[in-house]
């Protein structure tokens, strides 16, 4: 029971506070609650596709694959394949980081899945097309030419000024969390 509340003592705590406030002000405290609501809502009609497809990409992409394409050896390859799917992706960005612990299970470079992750906060294709028709061609392509390489700027920076250890640890820390 105890591990059952430390475990969801952040939940309790919102859930308690919504409470009291809808005490105090009810008209903030059911807006609150709608809003809760409508987010609980929204993960669930995208958590369980992303994970069935995890699941797909689990079993039928083989370690080997993943390490010759998107690996330590992988290079600009690895680069690009990792922009290319995070800029492929649909749904919110919590929506990678699952993605991101099957890609450490499957032993991709470090360096490959920030650059994955900056691609799904940054670049995702239906996002470019809208910027298109509201903003035009040019801005888009202005941004996204900004973007990709301070993404893979970014990634490569927080790959070194993290230590060996610690992103042994996160790997390690995904392997248990895909088990």
């Amino acid at each position: 029971m105890k591990a059952i509340l430390k475990r969801y003592r952040a939940f309790i705590i919102a859930g308690i506070g919504i409470v009291m406030l809808t005490i105090f002000n009810n008209e903030v405290g059911f807006k609150a609650l709608n809003i809760s609501a409508y987010s609980f809502k929204e993960m669930l009609l995208v958590i369980p596709p992303v994970f069935v497809l995890l699941g797909l990409l689990d079993i039928w992409v083989p370690r080997e694959t993943m390490i010759k394409y998107m690996g330590e050896g992988s290079g600009l390859k690895g680069i690009l394949l990792a922009i290319l799917i995070g800029s492929a992706a649909a749904g919110p960005l919590y929506g990678a980081f699952p993605v991101a612990a099957v890609f450490m299970k499957k032993g991709v470079k470090f360096s490959n899945i920030l650059i994955f992750i900056g691609a799904w906060s940054t670049t995702k294709i239906p996002m470019l097309l809208f910027e298109m028709t509201s903003l035009g061609a040019k801005f888009a392509f202005t941004r996204l030419l900004a973007d990709i390489p301070g993404i893979i700027i970014i990634a490569y920076i927080l790959s070194k000024l993290i230590s060996k250890e610690e992103v042994e640890k996160i790997y390690e820390k995904a392997e248990l969390i895909n088990k």
